[in-house]
């Protein structure tokens, strides 16, 4: 049995399992993080990039805290400027497909167009189907998925399946079996209620690159929450 994280500072108090994990995962903040690190280690910058919410102390004092519960490993580098790496620890990891069932979970129930003043990234939702279980039937192999925004670079995420657990890197994917691509406004149209591929590029292997759509996308979100599922 792993090492029991020192206790929180507003514990639920009770002796429950459920309860005992929302004293670790339950703050603000925490499952987003374990999202966004889903896909490698990162810098406390590159944090701030994609939690736009946050603020500089609420990160700070979220990290510590993830390290002191033994969610998070924290490395410093002897360089100038300096660089500190956070990266999720195993106890962390097993947490991934708990934030991949929340995700189908908000596709069913919570799920709709981009709100005013909400900010976009494809990459959140993609990074919070890591680790989830798919359809057996979905083939082995890795999709690269590309997002060009108009400013910016595109950014790339490989989605790798591997006997049906489905894992992230952000980074090209040379030898990819499929790849897909579209600017931010076409990934955005894909991935809405009721919207339409017909914006993205698909090469080689279709079943493969729909497979991995399907699983980070409300048309597959909804299959599996049944026909009495609606979203609001």
């Amino acid at each position: 049995m792993p090492s029991v994280p020192p206790p929180k500072r507003h514990p639920y108090n009770q002796w429950s399992p459920d309860a005992r994990a929302l004293d670790l995962v339950g703050d603000k903040w925490t499952l987003l993080i374990i999202r966004d690190l889903a896909a490698g280690p990162r810098r406390f910058v590159e944090l701030q990039r994609v939690l736009p919410g946050i603020s500089t102390e609420q990160l700070r004092s979220r990290l510590n805290r993830m390290v002191a519960d033994g969610l998070l490993t924290r490395q410093r580098y002897r360089e100038v400027p300096p660089r500190v790496d956070y990266e999720l620890t195993e106890r962390a990891r097993e947490v991934l497909p708990v934030v991949g069932a929340l995700a189908t979970w908000g596709y069913a129930w919570t799920w709709g167009p981009p709100r005013p003043g909400e900010a976009i990234d494809i990459g959140a939702i993609l990074r919070s189907t890591s680790g989830i279980a798919l359809d057996g039937k979905a083939p082995d192999g890795t999709v690269e998925l590309t997002v060009a925004t108009r400013g910016r670079p595109e950014r790339h995420y490989a989605m790798h399946i591997d006997r049906g657990r489905m894992t992230i890197s952000e980074q090209p994917a040379p030898a990819a079996h499929a790849r897909v691509s579209g600017d931010e406004h076409a990934w955005v149209e894909a991935f809405s209620p009721g919207g339409s591929r017909g914006g993205l590029t698909f090469e080689g292997d279709e079943r493969l690159a729909g497979a991995v759509l399907d699983a980070c996308s409300s048309t597959a979100a909804e299959a599996a929450a049944g026909p009495d599922a609606v979203a609001v």
